[in-house]
């Protein structure tokens, strides 16, 4: 057995220190919902929350009753996500990809897996726009910075998205080497819809806006999805090389050696990523896949 949240073995479903990062406590949630209800409780919550986009997900607090924890509307301090109809194991697919994300460096906000009422695993997530009852940071995506409606979100590149952290991050530099880390990481790992309102600024708490952690990170391809990236690298949706990643960077203005470094993470860390593949609950034949496809996407940044 893995824990849900770590995807470390574990006697139980969960460690204890995993449930106090994500939860702050070291009881497990029990989830008042079921797939059956899940989408009654979505739509009474339309016009209530700002979390939008086509996954169902809703916004939901926490709260102690008899000893025990359950989802309710108390808070909105994180985010929930069900199996979806359409795409199988999308929620262990988020929660791998996540945590894949965090073994690269990446910054990512407390995730892991729970359990719904009919057994089923959901996806959950700690909102780091909310960070503390009653604080809601300022977040904007790249839609709103560079002046697009949400329905334009496929309408960019990972230029115009650099173009945004020059002009309105309060520290470029470091900014343009955390996106370049995010391109990147989508790229080995298959994520084909990563559009612009999946990058943000976020407040801190002096108010600077700086490049939000990542969310929604998805494998995409190997759902069956087009094997493309959502905003092009240089004109490029596909077939991207190594020279094509180091020409991004340096119309980024990164150092050669800090582009080069990013780059190798993926041979680096390839085996590590296939065993923490092995470790997740996601179907045997969809791990395969991801295996197979981080190995394929390595390559491409020799």
């Amino acid at each position: 057995m893995n824990c849900l949240i770590c995807l470390r073995p574990a006697s139980r479903e969960y460690h204890e220190r995993c449930l106090r990062t994500l939860f702050h406590t070291t009881q497990a949630p029990t989830i008042d919902l079921d797939m059956a209800r899940f989408q009654t409780v979505a739509l009474g919550m339309i016009g209530h929350t700002s979390i939008s986009g086509v996954q169902r997900k809703i916004s939901v607090g926490l709260r102690v009753a008899r000893q025990t924890l359950q989802f309710g509307s108390e808070g909105d301090r994180f985010i929930l996500k069900p199996p979806a109809d359409a795409f199988r194991a999308l929620p262990e697919n988020e929660h791998l990809t996540m945590r894949l994300a965090r073994l690269c460096g990446i910054e990512t906000p407390p995730n892991g897996l729970v359990r719904m009422a009919d057994g089923g695993l959901a996806y959950v997530v700690r909102r780091f726009d909310r960070p503390t009852e009653g604080d809601r940071r300022r977040q904007e995506d790249f839609c709103q910075l560079t002046g697009r409606s949400s329905l334009d979100k496929y309408d960019g590149s990972a230029e115009l998205c650099f173009r945004a952290v020059r002009e309105f991050s309060a520290e470029p530099g470091v900014d343009a080497l955390r996106l370049f880390e995010l391109l990147t990481f989508a790229w080995w790992i298959g994520n084909g819809d990563a559009h612009l309102k999946n990058f943000s600024l976020l407040a801190d708490d002096e108010g600077r806006h700086l490049l939000s952690p990542a969310y929604d990170q998805v494998s995409t391809w190997i759902l069956g999805l087009e094997r493309s990236l959502a905003l092009p690298i240089g004109g490029k949706h596909s077939a991207l090389t190594k020279r094509n990643w180091m020409s991004f960077a340096a119309y980024c203005g990164l150092p050669e050696a800090s582009a080069t470094r990013v780059l190798s993470r993926p041979s680096a860390l390839l085996d590590r990523a296939r065993s923490m593949v092995d470790a997740s609950p996601l179907p045997t034949d969809l791990a395969t896949d991801y295996k197979e496809l981080l190995t394929s996407q390595s390559e491409t940044f020799d």
